[in-house]
């Protein structure tokens, strides 16, 4: 390999492995953990993910396997929401917005159109973002910064390393929540009936039930 083009991979490794390290840890991902446990698994509710261009590719990541690992969830497109998608918000659900700059115009006209759909009820709303100044971060029950990591990016402007970060951030709340409700391997397996992880799923579950580990199944 080229020695210039190795060390530009290494630059551009270390850059985003620095910038998921200096993700801030703070009581917002226990605060966030609660309001989905609340909302979902004790009201019904589900959670509903949205987010613009390349942070909404990230929101329906992270909605997908919140759904794929015990926790309801869709992805609302903020502009389809204009024109009716608004309808698939209930009460009880809760808001996950990803958006890196905070101000996205079409996830404040979202929260906007929530606010009168539903006027009387306060339906919480947490926010991914590199901006914590920002009007979303203001309006969120709970903020989870990203870091704001310069974008690895040559130009400094693709999201790139911002939507790494996003991403980490989905991966820790999905996790956690995982742990919280207690899903098993047999919870798992129920969702994911065809391909790898299926059979993995089966598998693991097999090994722990012929191991005298008991399993409970949400």
């Amino acid at each position: 390999m080229n020695p210039d083009i190795e060390q530009k991979i290494r630059r551009i490794i270390r850059h985003e492995a620095k910038s998921i390290l200096n993700i801030p840890i703070t009581d917002q991902f226990e605060k966030a953990i609660e309001i989905i446990h609340e909302r979902v698994h004790k009201k019904g509710g589900i959670l509903v993910a949205s987010g613009m261009g390349k942070a909404g590719q990230i929101a329906l990541n992270i909605s997908t396997t919140f759904s794929s690992t015990g926790t309801p969830s869709v992805f609302l497109d903020p502009c389809a929401a204009q024109h009716g998608d608004l309808g698939i918000i209930r009460e009880n659900d809760v808001l996950l917005i990803v958006s890196n700059s905070g101000k996205t115009t079409e996830i404040i006209q979202l929260l906007q159109l929530v606010k009168r759909l539903h006027p009387d009820t306060k339906i919480p709303i947490i926010v991914i973002s590199g901006n914590p100044n920002s009007i979303l971060a203001e309006k969120a029950d709970a903020f989870l910064f990203t870091g704001a990591p310069r974008e690895v990016c040559p130009l400094g402007l693709t999201p790139t390393t911002s939507t790494t970060t996003m991403t980490v951030i989905g991966d820790i709340l999905v996790s956690l929540m995982i742990e919280k409700i207690g899903f098993t391997p047999e919870d798992y397996a129920k969702r994911h009936h065809a391909g790898y992880l299926g059979k993995k799923s089966r598998a693991l579950q097999k090994y722990l039930n012929s191991n005298g580990n008991n399993t409970k199944s949400n």
